[in-house]
């Protein structure tokens, strides 16, 4: 699906991102984490070709993307990858059905096909009764959800979310990440996303580590799960003291 080849990226004297070779597979839900400065973000935007790499090789879906001009750059990115960032960046004089259906109009979609498009997928996020809302009348929730269905509509091969959660509560936190994961299930939808919270790395396919520019691991949520376990069973015991409980039921 994307396979990227000695990606390198420097912004001045300061090398940002120092030869990463990475694939990602159809149907994968893949995190990337690091400390801040790591180079997680630059990634992502040269995955999702909003920046070039200095040097290096990107393919996606088979095309090698650094052999686009630049009008045919544009229509790629429009058709082949949908983004969702970390605040929603809806269109606040639009309502969530035109959000939604923006893309598909950029990418010359009709607008009867646009419109059942952005009602399908409205259906599926249970936004249906939310169709005629503009955002400063939708939750945090809603907005995020709205701005998947938006990253959706034009049936991308890959969907690269960037701190898709970060600005959402608890709830509404959960609920986006059990999307994630009822998309790849349902629609074999390829996910790649930046993210802080280790609760959602834990939960994907596969976590890519990375500092300084580099990538320092790539595990698979079942490792991550035998590390953690490992982990568990090698920890001291708690101990108690026995002695104070029969004090308390005397």
């Amino acid at each position: 699906m994307i396979q990227l080849r000695n990606i390198t990226k420097s912004f001045g004297s300061l090398q940002v991102l120092r030869g990463i070779d990475l694939d990602i597979n159809q149907g994968e839900v893949v995190s990337i984490v690091g400390p801040s400065g790591a180079g997680k973000t630059t990634l992502l935007q040269i995955m999702g070709t909003l920046d070039q790499p200095d040097t290096g090789q990107i393919i996606i879906d088979g095309q090698d993307v650094s052999k686009l001009s630049r009008k045919k750059l544009a229509q790629f990115r429009n058709q082949r990858i949908g983004f969702v960032f970390q605040f929603h960046q809806l269109l606040p004089e639009f309502t969530a059905l035109e959000n939604i259906m923006i893309p598909a109009f950029i990418g010359g979609i009709g607008r009867k096909e646009a419109q059942r498009r952005a009602t399908e997928l409205l259906e599926f996020m249970k936004l249906t009764d939310r169709a005629d809302h503009k955002p400063s009348e939708l939750s945090g929730g809603e907005k995020q959800r709205v701005a998947v269905a938006r990253a959706l509509v034009n049936h991308p091969a890959v969907v690269l979310a960037d701190e898709p959660s970060g600005s959402l509560d608890s709830q509404n936190k959960d609920e986006l990440h059990r999307l994630f994961f009822d998309l790849r299930d349902r629609l074999k939808q390829t996910f790649v996303i930046v993210t802080h919270d280790e609760s959602l790395a834990s939960m994907t396919d596969r976590t890519i580590h990375m500092v300084d520019g580099c990538l320092t691991s790539d595990e698979s949520s079942e490792s991550l799960l035998s590390k953690k376990d490992a982990t568990t069973m090698n920890s001291p015991s708690p101990s108690f003291n026995t002695n104070s409980i029969q004090d308390e039921k005397q």
